[in-house]
């Protein structure tokens, strides 16, 4: 469904690990950390769960990333270097429950930016800065802002567009062993 994934799935040479969940690890990083993988892809969404979090939301959401989060609950690429919100089903403590998305609950409810738009719905971030990407419902078109101010800084037409570009772009920061090319570069579209 989502071609641009399969590149993710290309460093499973460095090792892959399915949860019970249906979560999967791609990339074994113990240059980050013992227990560290590259790319986390968690299983999707059932109908109810979609449902479920649009009423938290108190909006619908749009077709595309309700899309996306049927077949994925949430990305997280290159140890959280680009990620795309989820459904945090549980804040338990222990081994399986770590691997879990960012929760899409906390930026659109209890972190939004003061001048969001309601039609702004917030769907991932970069860990360089924190910069937020969201989806204007309106059109359609994802934009990346600073956390604390929606403000367009760079925008694609739509949520396709946006993943695929993002995914190439991020791996080419990156070796073959998913170490980055050089720490101090922006890891930003812009």
């Amino acid at each position: 469904m989502f071609p641009s994934l399969d590149i993710l799935k290309s460093y499973n040479c460095l090792g892959e690990r399915h949860l019970e969940d249906g979560t999967l690890l791609i990339g074994h990083a113990p240059h980050i950390a013992p227990q560290a993988w590259l790319h986390c892809i968690y299983p999707p969404l059932s109908d109810k769960e979609l449902c479920d979090l649009e009423n938290e939301l108190n909006e619908s959401m749009p077709d595309s990333y309700r899309l996306f989060l049927k077949n994925t609950n949430g990305l997280n690429v290159f140890n959280t270097t680009f990620n795309l919100y989820g459904l945090r089903k549980n804040y338990k403590r222990d081994v399986v429950s770590v691997w879990q998305p960012f929760d899409i609950l906390t930026p659109n409810r209890l972190e939004r930016p003061g001048n969001a738009k309601r039609n702004f719905l917030f769907i991932g971030s970069y860990n360089w800065d924190g910069s937020l990407l969201y989806i204007d419902r309106n059109f359609g078109n994802v934009h990346v802002c600073n956390r604390d101010d929606s403000t367009s800084l760079f925008q694609w037409a739509n949520f396709d567009e946006m993943l695929d570009s993002e995914i190439k772009r991020v791996v080419t920061l990156f070796d073959d062993k998913g170490k980055t090319y050089n720490e101090d570069k922006s890891t930003l579209p812009f």
